[in-house]
């Protein structure tokens, strides 16, 4: 890699809401500096970021793809994320590979929610930030509210570095707060002296000895100037307004001069980690202990896995042995490469601030630590929302089959919010993601990259069944087919199993007569009772008897659910000297708890779900009622920052499978919730009639 030092370093993430511009703006700073030979962009397919065949098609950004230039002395890595809520592990995960983050919104749009978003998921990163206004050339651009709206909403410290000089079509170029102009043009979209007034009283702010020369009148020479500013930005006093107009050309090289000049580098921000659980900064030094994290994970087609690697302190080479934190294996790095966009170049070393990829190491994850040794460094864990949405999924052909879940995996291993399992009770391959759309991408990747095409559905609600009452009966087995038949007779007793039992102090003969032993199966909390006296069933036929009970209990007597919270007591039985074997015991045991279960007040249970949903104040009302619509219950309210509540409630899985579109149409795409199994509860008559019945005509 180039020789630049750890201090020229700027590490830069371009976030903010869908179509505001970021491609635009990211190539149109390449063409600038030379990197390209044109301004591509993604809205006519020449975009040197968007090379995708999925983002070409869509015309927005799906991955992040990281760049670089060099500008005024400084090496600024890039990392274009997509703005769409669907791909937020995207912008996650870059999050943590930067120290700065630049929200761009756009001029005639304002301020949108995913902007908003990024600008939160940066300031509880700690990272410093910067705003980007893009399409001040659109229409209707009113920037005296925009920029009220801005402070409004990011606060008081966004300040403008920049003054648009004429609007919409008539904007002809960008005049700087910093260092004003003699003569300002009358068509400045903002006042010139209030800009100026807003900049100095946010950048003393950091600096005590300045602001105090400032109060007592001083003017500040403009090197003071810039260092108050670089200082106010890392310490969150500042946060720089730039104005742009990528398309157009205006305020690109204005914008790089900002960020070579007050965008922090790696020794300005140190990144707070911890070895051995004690609190440790890292400090970007060459020299010092290797630490770095994989932030991003990319299977490519042709290269295989590629691992995203940020350096934060000491130096990488290729063919270097370095310790896996996660594992505590040693892993060998045997190529490292340096992206531009799709491009690549290999490089045999990379310093702390770097941003590379290590290739074909089977052993790294996202979020994995490597270092020197074993010493115990760990770096902040990167926190990926849980994926919400969900389908079942089956192969369309045979070919699919055998192919459909390595396919699926290897998505997994690239997006943190995508992740596939197979449920137990239902033999369903479930996928789940941040959206539809996220997961209608999946499925095209699964067509176009590995040949796979699957058929989705609803995942099955994994209902159980219990009894409310106590049967006891018997049932004889017979089956005489010539030559030696088959023999068994069981007596049982099925009945409800307490919740919370205590095994040792439930099952004794204080509550079972004649009890000589019991097995107890927690994750079920099943019990089966030996009451077997004189034996009436053989010693080496009860274990039959048992596996029987299991077997019907794993496919269910009402719908074909797991049973669960029952006690099944064998206490008597007959048998035959010739006729009776394993085979008969275990028909009869099956076929004698069916019976006894339809007799002893069967139910449904449905599986709850905890929810908590972040919405607007003002969709409160909404959001109760369409839960209550849902059999939903609340259970609790929190206000939350940036006038939002968390809502406390619980709900029938059946009735939230689809949850995350109702969410979004009912806060404007504001709204986002988590969900985690709670427990299981009684289903009502209505609803557990309408379950059996269409299970019943599936089953035919």
């Amino acid at each position: 890699m180039s020789t630049h030092q750890v201090g020229d370093v700027r590490n830069i993430v371009l976030v903010g809401h869908g179509a505001v511009g970021k491609t635009t703006l990211a190539d149109r700073i390449l063409f600038t500096e030379g990197v390209n030979s044109r301004a591509g962009s993604p809205d006519d397919g020449t975009s040197f970021l968007d090379t995708d065949d999925d983002e070409r098609a869509r015309k927005h950004t799906i991955a992040s793809t990281i760049c670089h230039v060099e500008h005024n002395g400084k090496y600024i890595n890039l990392i274009d994320c997509p703005g769409m809520p669907d791909f937020v592990g995207q912008v996650l995960g870059s999050m943590h590979a930067v120290e700065t983050a630049v929200i761009t919104v756009s001029a005639p749009s304002g301020v949108e929610l995913n902007s908003r978003k990024a600008f939160r998921v940066a300031e509880q990163a700690g990272r410093a930030r910067m705003v980007v206004i893009n399409k001040c050339d659109g229409d209707n651009v009113r920037f005296e509210e925009l920029m009220y709206s801005l402070r409004e909403q990011f606060g008081p410290a966004c300040v403008l570095m920049n003054i648009p000089l004429g609007l919409g079509k008539d904007l002809h170029g960008v005049a700087s707060v910093v260092e004003p102009p003699a003569n300002v043009p009358a068509d400045a979209a903002y006042d010139l002296d209030e800009a100026q007034q807003q900049l100095l009283d946010a950048a003393v702010e950091a600096d005590e000895e300045l602001m105090l020369r400032y109060l007592d009148g001083e003017q500040l020479t403009t090197a003071e100037l810039t260092a108050a500013i670089r200082k106010a930005i890392v310490v969150g006093t500042l946060i720089p307004v730039f104005c742009v107009s990528a398309r157009n050309d205006v305020g690109i090289t204005e914008l790089l001069d900002g960020l070579a000049a007050f965008a922090p580098s790696p020794l300005d921000l140190p990144l707070h980690a911890t070895r051995d659980q004690q609190p440790l900064d890292l400090v970007g030094k060459a020299d010092g202990p290797l630490v770095a994290q994989v932030f991003k994970t990319r299977i490519d087609p042709f290269v295989g896995r590629m691992s995203y690697l940020r350096i934060f302190s000491g130096s990488l080479h290729k063919d270097e042995t370095v310790h896996l934190e996660r594992t505590g294996k040693n892993i060998k790095l045997h190529q490292l490469m340096e992206m531009q966009g799709a491009n690549h170049d290999h490089v045999a070393d990379a310093g702390p601030g770097d941003i590379v990829v290590a290739v074909k190491v089977d052993d790294l994850r996202t979020g994995d630590t490597i270092t020197w040794g074993a010493d115990g460094v760990q770096l902040p864990k990167i926190h990926f929302p849980r994926p919400m949405v969900g389908l079942a999924v089956e192969p369309k052909s045979q070919a699919d089959q055998a192919k459909i879940s390595g396919a699926l995996h290897k998505i997994e291993e690239e997006d943190p919010t995508f992740e596939v399992h197979r449920e137990e009770q239902t033999h369903e391959m479930v996928i789940q993601g941040m959206s539809e759309l996220h997961l209608q991408l999946v499925q095209q990747r699964l067509h176009a990259r590995e040949k796979v095409d699957v058929v989705t559905h609803l995942p099955h609600v994994p209902y159980r069944e219990t009894v409310m009452g106590v049967a006891e009966g018997s049932y004889r087995h017979k089956k005489q087919s010539g030559g030696s038949g088959q023999f068994a007779e069981v007596h049982l007793r099925v009945s409800p199993c307490p919740p919370d039992v205590v095994p040792e102090e439930y099952f004794v003969k204080s509550n079972f007569e004649s009890l000589r032993s019991y097995h107890y199966d927690p994750e079920l909390n099943f019990c089966f009772v030996d009451r077997v006296s004189g034996g009436s069933v053989p010693n080496q036929f009860i274990p039959a008897v048992e596996k029987g009970v299991r077997e019907r209990m794993s496919k269910g007597v009402l719908a074909g659910n797991q049973i669960q919270d029952v006690v099944v007591e064998l206490y008597y039985g007959k048998d035959h000297p010739v006729d009776s074997n394993e085979t008969a015991f275990k028909m009869a045991g099956s076929l004698c708890f069916r019976d006894l279960f339809r007799s002893a007040k069967p139910v449904l249970l449905e599986p709850m779900v905890s929810l908590e949903i972040t919405i607007p104040n003002d969709k409160i009302g909404d959001i109760t009622s369409d839960l209550n619509t849902r059999r939903g219950r609340m259970e609790g309210m929190d206000e939350q920052p940036g006038g939002m509540t968390l809502v406390h409630a619980k709900a029938p899985l059946a009735e939230v499978m689809t949850y995350a579109r109702a969410l979004s149409s009912l806060t404007g795409g504001q709204g986002s919730f988590t969900l985690e199994f709670s427990n299981y509860e009684m289903v009502p008559g209505a609803e557990q009639a309408k379950i059996i019945a269409a299970a019943k005509q599936e089953d035919d």
